[in-house]
């Protein structure tokens, strides 16, 4: 590997420069400011920083954090890894994930939906996985079909092997282009947004017992090379392992099978990429336990319908109550009328707490739904208000953050 430009070590030093000085402050912008700062004085840096490395990039609206999270344990098992463990998934973000790192380092990377393109040809990776896409933050991106298209166009002309979630249609078609495809069966639960096909605009039908296809043209769910049955990872081979996963839910497991396929493609043994999974308890602080007002909350993180429906799954049940925090700053997207999508119908018998900036908006959806729940502004109070020894938690992305910072 040649050495990096002194542009890009220069630019490099003032990243790590301004970050330390950011933390120090306590602004709240730390290695993402850094990264601002080091694209500003080279705006090649990303593609530099990443030039001679092992890439593997992680993509979709939902289960980014977790799956590259998962991938990077995988990864370790083989040397050092530079990965974006919190989330920090725009060009800045991945920049200053790369710069502090050994320079022969792997790189496990999550990326913005929108920005994939980009980064993919600015980091030519190995290996790419597409988790799914769904409809988020519509105030700053396209509708997903764009999306979808966009990932197309960059992939047909990209060397990277993808891991592509073959129960998505919008992935599939994104996906299809590429030259080299690895289909896993990591299913996809929200269907909403893929009733019509992205190549031909016809309707896409669904069947839970031979997949999807559409009614217009010859697209349709690809043959699997990696699947997901319970709790087992079964290749087309005929090779199966035991999740033993400390995460918990059918999303989880879903996303360590696209993690352990990526990982696969990247040459780590499934078995030993397996086993790396069992070390990790949480990711970015989603599903750890912590004391607030005199009771346990578990925090978990949804961010829209999607999300949501996942969510679900991990609840523990009545009588249990929930606390829901809902901000809609620019990181969530300013249009909460997302709400509306999500079937809180299925929260009746349960207390819930309704929280957040937004706060409000959720109560009104609440009592459409038929829901017991109050409105508590404050989301460290709300757990208080919740009056149980446990709580769960669920809030979206910038309220969860807040929640953390302050628990």
């Amino acid at each position: 590997m040649s050495p990096l430009p002194a542009r890009t070590r220069l630019a490099a030093g003032l990243g790590a420069a301004v970050s330390g000085v950011s933390r120090l402050l306590g602004t709240g912008g730390g290695s993402v400011i850094g990264g601002r700062a080091i694209l500003a004085v080279d705006p090649g840096a990303l593609g530099r920083l990443a030039a001679g490395r092992a890439v593997a990039l992680v993509s979709g609206t939902n289960g980014k954090t977790t799956t590259t999270t998962l991938l990077a344990a995988a990864l370790r098992t083989r040397g050092a890894v530079v990965t974006n463990a919190q989330g920090a998934n725009l060009p800045p973000g991945l920049v200053a994930a790369l710069a502090p790192g050994p320079e022969r380092a792997a790189a496990a990377l999550e990326v913005d939906e929108a920005w994939l393109a980009r980064v993919v040809e600015a980091t030519s990776p190995a290996a790419v996985a597409l988790l799914n896409l769904s409809r988020d933050q519509l105030d700053r991106n396209n509708e997903v079909r764009s999306v979808a298209g966009r990932w197309r166009a960059a992939l047909a002309g990209a060397s990277a092997t993808v891991v592509a979630n073959a129960d998505d249609p919008l992935v599939a078609w994104g996906a299809g282009a590429a030259g080299r495809v690895r289909w896993v069966g990591a299913g996809q639960p929200w269907t909403d947004d893929a009733g019509s096909c992205p190549s031909c605009g016809g309707r896409i039908v669904f069947d839970p017992a031979t997949g999807w296809a559409c009614g217009g043209c010859d697209l349709r769910r690809p043959d699997l090379d990696v699947g997901l049955e319970g709790d087992d990872v079964v290749w087309a081979t005929g090779r199966r392992i035991r999740l033993e996963l400390r995460l918990p839910g059918r999303a989880n497991r879903a996303n360590a099978a696209m993690a352990v396929a990526a990982a696969e493609v990247m040459g780590v043994d499934p078995d030993a990429a397996v086993r790396a999974f069992s070390s990790v308890a949480e990711v970015a602080g989603r599903y750890a336990a912590v004391r607030a007002g005199g009771c346990e909350a578990r925090l978990l993180l949804a961010k829209n319908p999607a999300g949501w429906l996942e969510v679900f799954d991990f609840l523990r049940p009545p009588p249990v109550p929930l606390v829901v925090a809902i901000n809609a700053r620019v990181a969530d997207g300013r249009d909460p009328s997302w709400l509306w999508d999500v079937p809180f119908e299925r929260l009746t018998g349960r207390f819930v707490v309704a929280t957040g900036e937004r706060g409000r908006d959720l109560a009104v959806r609440l009592r459409y739904a038929e829901v017991e729940h109050v409105h508590e502004p404050d989301p460290v109070a709300a757990i208080s208000v919740a009056g149980a020894a446990e709580v769960d938690v669920v809030a979206n992305y910038t309220a969860f953050q807040d929640l953390r910072s302050r628990l």
